[in-house]
């Protein structure tokens, strides 16, 4: 079979990217764009920016891409697109600029989904082996599924509150640390002690995960300090919290783990690139003989390489979208799971 080359299109967020992916798993070239420094000015992503940062960026993102390949846009064999989930106003310049190349260049269309994305991210320098676990932790997801096959897959549980990663960055506000949060925690966590003692949520039977009772618990006392004028401890705060909130990710993948006796375990989205994390997993997945894979940390945050490889299962089964391809901003993974049965 000849080579399958995608040229794939992220822009759910605030990150344009543009990537060239090689039959699935090799990265041709890679251009990320990110708007961090501009967000990080207002406390967040401001999504009215971010489109206009997108429309402005996009076309140099493309040059840039084609150039570190040294190819053209004739020389690939599909374009793809994260068309959800996202910033609806980020998600139409990507899925605008996709449709035009692919209709001008006469070039099938893939819609990929961003979460899916982020775990074929881990097929990029390997192989997801079949069937596994999978954790999707980011700013918008807190999901574990097992992935039965590169086209079957079951949701186990989600966040019934908020995702892992907004709380992150929650908390770091209330800390006063600046944008994005989440390294920062990480970064404060190192100096401090576990010293202050934490609400551990959701002690039930499920794999579903809450962290919003853990978010205004540590609200609540950072408040109540600050108006008896008592010292912070920045540091130790940041500790404890990483502890409990990586503990509840992990108690409920050693459920998992327990009740399916699958072997494998993937990790995946922005905050699998916090070390912490990283190492709690790695230790859960030695404790049951399970083979555990995380993506280099260029591949965790949101990048076009990993949507290109979520894609190329798409073109070997001929999953091409119209030119009638819409954004949605919130097609979360139970409902792609559903409309792909």
């Amino acid at each position: 079979m000849n080579d399958v080359l995608i040229l794939a299109i992220e822009t759910s967020c605030d990150e344009t990217s543009m990537a060239i992916v090689k039959n699935g798993h090799e990265v041709l070239s890679l251009t990320v764009l990110t708007q961090m420094d501009t967000h990080a000015n207002f406390g967040g992503v401001v999504p009215e920016i971010a489109s206009r940062m997108h429309t402005e960026n996009i076309t140099m993102v493309l040059d840039e891409t084609l150039r570190k390949a040294n190819m053209k846009v004739s020389d690939v064999s599909a374009i793809a697109v994260t068309y959800a989930p996202g910033l609806l106003g980020s998600l139409l310049v990507g899925v605008e600029c996709a449709k035009t190349l692919a209709l001008v260049y006469h070039k099938p269309l893939i819609a990929v989904n961003h979460t899916m994305g982020h775990i074929y991210a881990n097929n990029i320098e390997s192989e997801i082996t079949f069937p596994t676990l999978a954790l999707i932790v980011s700013g918008g997801h807190t999901d574990l599924l097992i992935l039965k096959s590169e086209t079957e897959m079951e949701l186990l549980g989600s966040t019934i509150d908020d995702s892992i990663g907004e709380v992150y960055d929650k908390v770091a506000r209330v800390l006063g640390m600046p944008y994005p949060g989440g390294p920062q925690i990480e970064k404060s966590s190192l100096l401090g002690e576990d010293a202050y003692e934490l609400p551990h949520p959701m002690q039930d039977d499920t794999y579903n995960f809450s962290f919003s009772g853990l978010k205004s618990y540590i609200i609540n006392l950072v408040h109540n300090e600050r108006q008896r004028k008592n010292e912070i401890r920045i540091n130790d705060l940041a500790k404890s919290f990483q502890i409990v909130a990586v503990d509840e990710l992990v108690r409920k993948v050693e459920k998992a783990m327990k009740n399916t006796g699958i072997k494998n375990m993937i990790l995946a989205g922005g905050v699998s690139a916090n070390k912490y994390l990283r190492s709690e997993m790695e230790k859960l997945s030695q404790k049951y003989g399970v083979h555990f894979h995380v993506p280099n940390i260029l591949y965790c945050t949101d990048n076009a390489a990993m949507i290109g490889c979520a894609a190329y299962p798409l073109y070997k089964a001929q999953k091409f979208s119209s030119f009638d391809l819409n954004a949605k901003s919130s097609e979360n993974i139970k409902t792609y799971i559903e409309k792909e049965k």
